[in-house]
């Protein structure tokens, strides 16, 4: 399977890029700011209701309730 950075193009001045499966929201884009380095390369982000899929990397979501 080809990399993201091999197949999508590259943007002058761009921080990151992302391909996800649903449009982001302002508040999704800020979380995602602090959560992409500056790097100018391409995430593949793939959201659902419990998780969201970062590179490959499963990150779970919790109400703050749940954090011990």
């Amino acid at each position: 399977m080809k990399d993201l950075n091999d197949i999508l193009p590259k943007i002058p001045n761009m921080k990151w890029g992302a391909l996800t499966n649903m449009p982001p929201t302002n508040s999704t884009i800020k979380e995602l700011n602090k959560l992409l380095p500056n790097d100018g390369r391409w995430h593949s982000i793939l959201g659902s209701k419990d998780s969201v899929d970062v590179d490959g990397i499963t990150i779970r979501k919790h109400t703050k309730d749940r954090w011990t």
